[in-house]
This record gives structure tokens, sequence and C-alpha cells, in this order.
């Protein structure tokens, strides 16, 4: 099938099965290798992608579903010359050890900023109020990207001072 995608604000046409996924889309056909395949079953968060601004699994999406929506990858956050605020406190507080699963981290950072500003409430908000940023609030909305390397500590302190920063 003929689908075509904004990848890190770049039309790209693509020719796919339609049973390719978002994630092997991205990784095998656009060469975009930063979002890592860990799972492969949206368990551990490595393929974290933002799609129209909203984060998502990308391993459990199809592409062809994506005909015309805007995803940002890693590779789209940031430049090494002008990292993002969240790039630049991953780097400040060591929040990575091995590295794979940061890109979804990162990717996953941003969308749920995002989603805390629009007061999305999570299982942490109390009913009624609005979310606020705590540790705890972070380690929810976090909870869907696994780090094996357990650097959940500097993960958290990484996303706390970014989020200051974007303020």
């Amino acid at each position: 099938m003929k689908t075509t995608i904004h990848v890190n604000g770049e039309a790209r046409s693509l020719d796919l099965d339609p049973r390719t996924t978002l994630l092997d889309a991205l990784r095998e056909h656009l060469k975009l290798t930063g979002s890592k395949k860990g799972c492969d079953h949206g368990q551990c968060g490595a393929c974290t992608v933002l799609v129209n601004g909203v984060r998502i699994n990308s391993c459990l999406s199809l592409a062809v579903m994506h005909d015309g929506d805007a995803v940002t990858t890693i590779e789209g956050v940031g430049t090494p010359e002008h990292l993002h605020p969240i790039q630049t406190a991953f780097l400040t507080h060591d929040a990575y050890q091995c590295g794979y699963c940061t890109p979804g981290q990162i990717c996953s950072t941003i969308g749920m900023l995002s989603e805390l500003s629009a007061g999305a409430p999570s299982q942490e908000t109390p009913p009624g109020a609005a979310p606020v940023l705590s540790d705890a609030e972070i380690r929810e909305r976090m909870s869907g990207n696994i780090c094996r390397c357990s650097a959940y500590p500097q993960i958290v302190a990484a996303i706390k001072d970014a989020a200051k920063v974007m303020a």
C-alpha cells in the first residue's frame, strides 16, 4: 500500500506491505534506527515515538494507519548543536546507562509533559485535582518505559529539571 507519513517534518512516501509496523517502516524502510525494537510487544517502550504529538508504541501500530500523520522520532528531537531541554537534562543527570531505552524515554517524556500540561489525569492524580509533577506522578506516567539498567532516579530528576526549563 502506498502511504505518506510526515517524519520529523519531511513527507516520506512509502510502498509498504499493510502488515508493516510503524517501527519497522521507520527502522527498515526509512533507516531511522533511533527508535529501538525492544520487546516488539508494546511492553518496554523502547520504540516510543510521537504521532501528531501523542506518544505511542510504534511496534503496536501499523504504518499504513498513519497516512498523512506527523511522526516525530528521536532523530527529530533536537540536534547535536542544539539539544532539546529533555536531552540536555538526561545528559546532565546521567539518566541513561546503556542508552538503549533513552530514545523511547525521551519521546515518552515529551508526550507525557504535553499530557500533563493539558490536564490529563493519571492514576496518581487525586479525583477532581489538577495533576502535579511529583515523583510519583512521573513514575506513573512513565511506567510504560522500562529501563533495564534501573536509572529511574536519574530519569525522574531529569524530567523534573527539563519541565522547569520548558515551563
